[in-house]
């Protein structure tokens, strides 16, 4: 089985767990290598981004444990960074100014203007229906390709290591909307591979709408895994976690789709 995991969430964000609590689970699980990824801080009111006030104490917290545990396992320090065009730092200038080790690039609000934003995360589909409505008029084809034209806006114009999650607009979908057999939604989903292929990206295969129960499917769905693998995109597979017990969750099934699919696995990580 993989033996890293590097989008993991903490108490620093909107994790439940410590970061020492996370990093003896994953020892505990037998996990070489550990990446802390907590959400970046966004300049408006939120309940899941790192305050600006806890930045520095959040990568001083990392880099400390990183020296703690530093016989048993292998740790850095990153960032989800949430993308979100006008109103978001830097990704390279806030890499280099904490001195992270990687970034992940996501999105999670869709728009540029902080009081219209579209959430298309969190537990509650309604948030994402009212803001459809609110915001695209109810157009599930105006705000797919919104989310899409944000991340390939991020991809152009960004530096970072790892597309997160990056068909997560199907989660409160539910099939409601569209099918992801559409030929505009497959279109609009290949376009933003081929621009990730581009910057030479790699992909986390994300498990936690699984076993949170809130997707059928991985992210990307497991019918992308074989186009990416044609297109030699490189994958990891995260689990996107939030408590320290779901550090591995359906990595196992997230192996065995990765191997149909034509990918040969590597256990370990080394930036």
């Amino acid at each position: 089985m993989q033996k890293f995991n590097l989008h993991t969430h903490t108490i620093f964000s909107d994790g439940k767990s410590t970061a020492e609590e996370v990093v003896q689970e994953a020892i505990r699980q037998g996990l070489t290598t550990l990446g802390f990824s907590d959400h970046s801080p966004v300049p408006f009111e939120n309940t899941f981004a790192i305050k600006d006030s806890e930045v520095q104490n959040y990568v001083d917290t990392i880099k400390s444990l990183k020296e703690k545990y530093k016989d048993q396992i292998k740790i850095y320090c990153s960032m989800e960074m949430d993308f979100i065009p006008g109103i978001v730092k830097d990704f390279k200038k806030t890499k280099e100014a904490l001195g992270l080790d990687y970034l992940i690039g996501s999105v999670h609000l869709v728009g540029n203007d902080v009081d219209r934003l579209w959430f298309i995360d969190g537990s509650k589909y309604e948030t994402y229906d009212e803001g459809l409505y609110n915001y695209f008029g109810g157009d599930i084809r105006k705000g797919v390709k919104a989310f899409f034209h944000q991340y390939n806006e991020m991809i152009e114009t960004e530096e970072f290591d790892i597309v997160g999650h990056f068909d997560k607009i199907k989660m409160h979908n539910r099939d409601r909307y569209f099918s992801e057999e559409d030929k505009w939604y497959r279109d609009l989903l290949l376009e933003t591979l081929t621009l990730i292929k581009e910057k030479s990206l790699i992909v986390e295969v994300n498990t936690r709408g699984i076993y949170k129960k809130r997707s059928d499917d991985f992210y990307p769905s497991t019918w992308v895994l074989p186009i990416m693998r044609k297109m030699d995109i490189p994958v990891v597979i995260s689990s996107d976690s939030h408590k320290a017990e779901e550090l591995t969750l359906c990595f196992k099934e997230a192996e065995l789709a990765l191997a149909s699919a034509g990918y040969e696995m590597k256990p370990s990580f080394e930036l």
